[in-house]
Order: C-alpha cells, then sequence, then structure tokens
C-alpha cells in the first residue's frame, strides 16, 4: 500500500510540475489571451480533480501505515476541493468583472490568484517532501 501511496505522489507532483512549467506557458504563448483564458478555464477543474483523486487516494492508502504522510495527503485533497469548488470560481467572476471595466475588481482578482498560486506551491512542496521522506 505504501509503494502504490508513493507513485501516487509521485504522479499528482509530475502532473501539478508539467501543467505549471509546460502546460500553462505553452498555452499563454500559443493562443491569444482570450482563448488562452477561455481553454484553461476548461482545464483547471479537470487539474484540481486530478490533484484530488492522486492525493486522496494516497491518504487513504497511508493513514494507516503513515498517518502523518497520509492527514498530509488529505489536507492537500481537501484544500483542493475548496479551491476548485469555491476559491476558482470566485477569481473567475472577479476576472470577468475585471474586464467588464470594475477596477476593484482586477486588485482582488490579483489578490486572490496569487493566494491560488501560493496553495499550489505549498501543496506542491509538501508532495516534493513526501517523495522524498518516503
Amino acid at each position: 500500500m505504501e509503494t502504490i501511496a508513493l507513485y501516487l505522489v509521485a504522479a499528482t507532483l509530475g502532473a501539478m510540475l508539467f501543467f505549471a512549467v509546460g502546460v500553462a506557458p505553452t498555452v499563454f504563448q500559443a493562443l491569444p489571451i482570450e482563448q488562452a483564458g477561455t481553454f484553461l478555464r476548461r482545464l483547471f477543474p479537470r487539474y484540481y480533480l486530478a490533484l484530488i483523486i492522486g492525493s486522496g487516494l494516497a491518504g487513504a492508502l497511508w493513514v494507516q501505515s503513515a498517518p502523518w504522510a497520509g492527514g498530509t495527503c488529505l489536507v492537500i485533497a481537501l484544500s483542493t476541493i475548496w479551491v476548485r469548488q469555491y476559491l476558482v470560481p470566485h477569481i473567475n467572476a472577479l476576472r470577468d468583472a475585471e474586464l467588464g471595466g470594475d477596477d476593484s475588481a482586477g486588485v482582488e482578482f490579483a489578490r486572490l490568484h496569487r493566494f491560488s498560486v501560493a496553495i499550489n506551491m505549498i501543496q506542491l512542496v509538501a508532495l516534493l517532501f513526501l517523495l522524498i521522506r518516503y
């Protein structure tokens, strides 16, 4: 079970790195900004779902044999559910308002976008730590 959990952590971490280093920059280079935004809005829910499944399964597999690692993975899964279901729709609404001319929405969008990136980076570092540690 621990080996499968470790593989799930590695796959989840790999997906996160591939998205951050490969997918997102390429989308913005290849598509006009409006199309890039539309594409990423459709891709992000799937990205977060992969993180939820990968970290959630790893957490469930590790919870008995390595409670700290299992708990860490489950916190990642739960925080990603919150990001996917609440934070990202809120960020999208603020971005739409900003594009509609609401400057205050633009300020809040930038703040919450940075917050979502910070959450993702913390999750990435936590998975990297688990991969190295276990």
